[in-house]
């Protein structure tokens, strides 16, 4: 493998089509393009400043790098791409990309970034800011993630996700086949119009969570008072620790919680309309 030390590029394409190369200290300095159509590239403690640094890059190891605000754009259309203990001030990262392992990554500006993936696997990752992270993305798994990015995972399928603490509006809309475990989801209008979503030991805080779901299972999660009108028009099972301060006109399932504060069903609640409720104070 060729390798390059040291070296300020700028410019148009200035690495265009490189192959088998390892960057080290490397600038990738204004202008555009700097990598593009390459494969079997490596960067370590490199420096990227212009735009769209990496575009259509197959089979990619990026450590210790730092992607300025002038880098936006910066990873498209790249497969096989593994990336850690980097920095990224820039928006709009990784677009339509396939195969994407991240670990210890810190995205500052996450506007429009995680767009169309298919495969990613992602360990602590943080994500500040932005608006619609993960859109139109698939087969996720994320073991731990810090996110306050608006409309988290909008349009995905086959997601996973551990030990998260989320703090957004309208998160997990329109989604099928999400599973989250030991997490803290805070928010307007989580998951709403999703398909086979489980919540595993989550904590749940926010106005009118998970409506119109089918599908919808909880376990032995816990709510926030604020929580009210939930579960309209949803298809559950839950099994819920401590008490919900509202339930509204569920459609059908099964919901076991410790108390209840008020139940809501109305001339709009659909059918087949046989949800049943049990509160485990009425039975103690």
């Amino acid at each position: 493998m060729k390798t390059i030390k040291d070296q300020i590029f700028g410019g148009e394409r200035p690495l265009f089509a490189a192959r088998d190369t390892r960057l080290e200290r490397v600038t990738i300095t204004t202008g555009e393009s700097g990598l593009k159509q390459c494969h079997n590239i490596e960067c370590d403690h490199c420096f990227f400043e212009g735009k769209y640094p990496l575009w259509h890059v197959y089979g990619s190891r990026i450590t210790n790098c730092f992607f300025a605000v002038g880098s936006r754009s910066a990873i498209w259309y790249c497969d096989d791409m593994e990336m850690s203990d980097c920095v990224i001030d820039g928006p709009k990262f990784f677009r339509e990309m396939n195969n994407l392992k991240i670990s210890n990554v810190i995205i500052n500006d996450a506007d429009e970034t995680f767009w169309k993936i298919n495969g990613l696997k992602a360990t602590n990752l943080r994500l500040q800011d932005g608006t619609y992270p993960f859109m139109f993305s698939q087969d996720i798994v994320i073991d731990g993630l810090v996110a306050n990015s608006k409309y988290l995972f909008q349009y995905c399928k086959n997601v996973e996700v551990h030990n998260a603490k989320i703090t957004t509006k309208d998160s997990f809309w329109e989604c099928e086949n999400v599973t989250i475990y030991d997490s803290e989801l805070n928010g307007e209008y989580l998951a709403w119009h999703s398909k086979n979503v489980k919540l595993i030991r989550c904590h749940i805080s926010g106005e009118q969570p998970l409506c119109y779901d089918h599908n919808l299972v909880l376990e032995d999660c816990t709510f926030d008072s604020a929580c009210d009108r939930m579960f309209e028009d949803s298809d559950v099972q839950a099994t819920i620790k401590g008490s919900v301060t509202n339930i509204k006109n569920p459609r059908s399932g099964r919901i076991e919680l410790d108390s209840l504060g008020s139940l809501t069903i109305d001339e709009n609640i659909l059918e087949p309309a046989n949800c049943q409720i049990i509160t485990r104070e009425q039975h103690s």
